[in-house]
């Protein structure tokens, strides 16, 4: 028999949660519950992530063994309290229609949009401003998107030429294994460049090392020709983009997460293929309880 609906409080809010224990991950068994736990234990490291960013979802209302569907705007009955923005739906400023999004302020929204099925969250590079606009992107991204049969290994290698190259240009970075295939690399950005600037320069690099190592880095969007190398997805700083944010789940057949990862598992990741694998979502409650946040505050805000 399903557990009946419970009201908690959470900062100060009252919300209805609705069947924990219904199984979100059919591989492993992992329980709605549970989910929940997981983002309530990871909160004050993942909401400096999501701090004023336009936050989209992908749920699976009955777990990853069924349907999903992506979700933009304020979902259908949300609170008046949950904070939204109503932006451009490309991300720029001026023209075209436009997308009101929830903005996860707090422990009290991240609960209210996980209780409704939301395994993944996605963000844009770009935060809003007080005058509820998008700023000029404040970090810039490379999607590491291995070809089989190149892997996480082959991420790995090429990490370490994206951040040599980054720290050419006077940009530090920081890994994260996506909690799908590869790697994404963020670098903080003073907010100077608009989005479009930052995708050539993100792209700039791609084409660099594409030309410089053929053999392994593609910067070229054809799935055809991807085979065996890594592709340097630049793209993902169009203002139009979102990327799984750092400490969110994925819907996967079992509870991977977004996890930010240290240069040393990086760099043995590159000299052997079997030294970094994706996280699972207990690996990751076991590093932030253990106070192994590699970010800190580098792209927080």
């Amino acid at each position: 028999m399903a557990q009946p609906d419970q009201f908690v409080e959470v900062d100060g809010r009252r919300l209805k949660i609705s069947s924990l224990d219904k199984v979100m991950y059919p591989e492993t068994g992992t329980t709605k519950g549970e989910v929940l736990n997981y983002y309530a234990r990871v909160a004050p490291v993942l909401l400096p992530h999501l701090a004023d960013r336009a936050v989209t979802r992908i749920r699976w209302p009955n777990g990853t063994g069924e349907g999903r569907f992506f979700e933009k705007n304020l979902p259908s009955g949300a609170p008046d309290w949950l904070t939204s923005v109503t932006v451009p739906s490309t991300g720029s400023r001026g023209g075209g229609d436009h997308i009101t999004y929830p903005i996860i302020d707090g422990l009290a929204p991240l609960t209210y949009l996980v209780n409704l099925g939301s395994l993944e969250l996605h963000v844009h590079q770009w935060t809003v401003g007080r005058n509820q606009q998008p700023k000029n992107p404040n970090r810039l991204v490379i999607d590491l998107d291995p070809g089989p049969p190149a892997g996480l290994h082959e991420c790995c290698q090429v990490a370490l030429l994206v951040r040599d190259r980054l720290a050419e240009r006077g940009l530090s970075c920081a890994p994260v294994t996506s909690g799908s295939k590869g790697l994404h690399l963020y670098a903080a950005l003073p907010g100077k460049l608009n989005w479009e600037r930052v995708r050539d320069l993100a792209q700039e690099i791609a084409r660099e090392l594409s030309r410089e190592r053929p053999e392994l880095v593609l910067w070229k969007m054809t799935k055809s020709i991807r085979g065996g190398k890594v592709f340097l997805d630049w793209s993902q700083n169009t203002g139009s983009k979102t990327t799984i944010t750092p400490y969110s789940l994925r819907g996967k057949e079992a509870p991977f997460v977004a996890a930010p990862r240290g240069w040393d598992e990086v760099e043995a990741g590159a000299e052997d293929e079997r030294a970094l694998r994706q996280c699972y979502l207990d690996e990751v409650l076991a590093r932030v309880d253990a106070d192994v946040d590699v970010f800190g505050d580098t792209l927080a805000g």
